[in-house]
């Protein structure tokens, strides 16, 4: 599968979204992560804003990345 494919099939977290990803946001939760351990939500343009939030208000957000450039 080339990276073209698999962008294609990388579709946004948000409930019932459907749209293409276009952002990495890497978390982890330190209460339940060690410190090295690194999850990923993926959104679209609409939804970035309120995931980035979501995981902000919680301490959880790492990074914000463009998903072309992830390498997760």
């Amino acid at each position: 599968m080339t990276d073209e494919e698999t962008a294609a099939q990388a579709h946004c977290s948000h409930k019932d979204c459907r749209e293409t990803a276009q952002w990495a946001l890497v978390w982890n939760n330190p209460k339940v992560h060690t410190p090295e351990r690194r999850k990923t939500w993926l959104a679209c343009e609409e939804h970035r804003d309120y995931l980035t939030r979501f995981l902000d208000a919680r301490g959880f957000l790492r990074e914000t990345v463009a998903f072309s450039e992830f390498h997760g």
